[in-house]
């Protein structure tokens, strides 16, 4: 009996290892996914309802291409560090950082005690008129003289020699009377050149814009140094640096779309006032500068901007014949 059990021992361990393979196959082969791998049987009575394949998944849609813009920056048309022709100290000043200036609007006094003193007694000599009055009466006396002296030759009273005399007489008060009215000329020169004197005592604005920085206040010596900082923002100037491939797309007088990188910032048109003739050789670019119209100065300068590269080209196809 021993021996049989021994004997039975290497078969049932056999057997146990052939059904252990077996289940593993049947287990891989129910993998989902698995190649060869046949569908589980439907369970009795159970209804099988049609199975379509799977919709394809929409592939996702192509990224937007952006829109090609160049970089560009605006600033002011004109900026300008005023400054004094004459040395002097600073009496008034009515203007401040950020007051909008007319052209011809003062913006600094200086004091002029001195030059509204000459003013007057310029305006004094050149209201004088007595040495005119003279002179004119001296003349006329003279020519009366002189027409006296010749009816008197005519008679045989006087000599020649006193007919002469008279007419030099004559001549002579002729020219003090030039000199008398030319020195009346001299006058209104001299007032005139005090007046000018006088007006350079005020230092106005160049043009429209705005005052950016004050350097000095009242009471200060002014010489060489600026006295007030102004910037022209109405039209704004728009620099643009483009490749030496665009070269010939762009002329003066078109107009190109401009988008500052601001808040809320829309396209505005812009005129091109300026081409570069010559290209940079360094960088293969060449600028173009544009003027911005800024009606009550909406937008301020020194911001970046973009400019629709489509818009370049759309207005450079009209006229690119003209180049």
């Amino acid at each position: 009996m021993a021996d049989t059990t021994r004997l039975h021992a290497p078969a049932r361990l056999m057997g146990a290892r052939a059904i252990s393979a077996v289940l593993a196959t049947a287990a891989l082969l129910a993998l989902p996914g698995r190649a060869g791998a046949a569908p589980p049987a439907p369970a009795p009575g159970a209804v099988m309802l049609p199975v379509s394949p799977a919709a394809s998944a929409p592939a996702p849609a192509a990224p937007r291409a952006a829109r090609p813009t160049l970089g560009c920056l605006i600033s002011p048309e004109r900026v300008a560090d005023v400054g004094s022709p004459v040395v002097g100290v600073v009496s008034e000043i009515p203007v401040d950082n950020g007051t909008l200036v007319q052209a011809g609007q003062p913006l600094v006094v200086l004091r002029s005690d001195v030059e509204q003193a000459g003013l007057h007694a310029a305006q004094a000599r050149s209201a004088i008129e007595a040495d005119v009055y003279a002179a004119k009466a001296n003349l006329m006396l003279a020519h009366q003289r002189h027409a006296r002296a010749v009816e008197l030759l005519g008679e045989g009273f006087v000599s020649a020699q006193a007919v002469e005399q008279a007419r030099t007489e004559r001549d002579v008060a002729d020219q003090k009377l030039q000199q008398a009215r030319g020195q009346q000329e001299v006058s209104q020169q001299e007032l005139r050149v005090v007046q000018a004197q006088l007006g350079q005592r005020t230092v106005r604005s160049p043009f429209r814009g705005v005052v950016v920085e004050r350097f000095v206040n009242a009471g200060e010596r002014v010489e060489d140094k600026p006295l007030l900082r102004l910037a022209m923002l109405d039209p704004l100037r728009v620099e643009i640096v483009m490749p030496a491939s665009r070269w010939g797309s762009v002329a003066v007088n078109h107009t190109l779309s401009v988008v500052p990188e601001l808040p809320g910032a829309v396209s505005m048109p812009a005129k091109v006032t300026h081409v570069d003739k010559i290209i940079d050789a360094a960088s293969n670019t060449f600028r173009v500068r544009l003027a911005l119209p800024n009606p009550g100065n909406r937008l301020p300068a020194g911001a970046r901007c973009k400019v629709d590269e489509p818009g370049l080209s759309a207005t450079s196809l009209s006229t690119r014949g003209s180049l």
